[in-house]
């Protein structure tokens, strides 16, 4: 399963809360994420998370060009619904690339844990349930 992880600032925290939560299914998954919420997983949790740019500098895009030729079979992207973001017109192109490649995304914690759940009773073939 490749599985890209992002989290706003605000979220960053329920981010590593939930790795943490899934930690034993994550570390048999291929994992990419924006930058500092990668680092974050990588420092706190020990996952191997393929850190990109930023989401601001561009690792939403990254990720959603990825996504488009098929190197990401599904995004958790814990989204601030109350904070205004520089980059929103990006984080909409994820979303809709999500959206025309049939690619699941969950953007809150509830979705994420479902997916997740899912997932992880599914394993080892989880992209089967995809």
């Amino acid at each position: 399963m490749k599985l890209a992880l992002i989290a706003h600032d605000h979220k960053k925290d329920d981010m590593v809360a939930l790795a943490a939560e899934f930690l034993d299914y994550l570390k048999t998954c291929q994992l990419m994420g924006t930058g500092t919420t990668g680092g974050r997983l990588n420092g706190e949790l020990g996952l191997d998370v393929e850190c990109l740019l930023s989401g601001p500098l561009g690792g939403d895009l990254q990720i959603g060009a990825r996504l488009a030729v098929g190197e990401v079979d599904a995004v958790i992207f814990l989204r601030d619904p109350m904070t205004p973001q520089p980059h929103e017109p990006d984080i909409n192109a994820l979303v809709r690339a999500c959206d025309v490649h049939d690619v699941p995304c969950a953007t809150n914690l509830a979705g994420a844990r479902v997916m997740l759940r899912a997932w992880s009773a599914a394993s080892p073939n989880p992209a089967a349930i995809v």
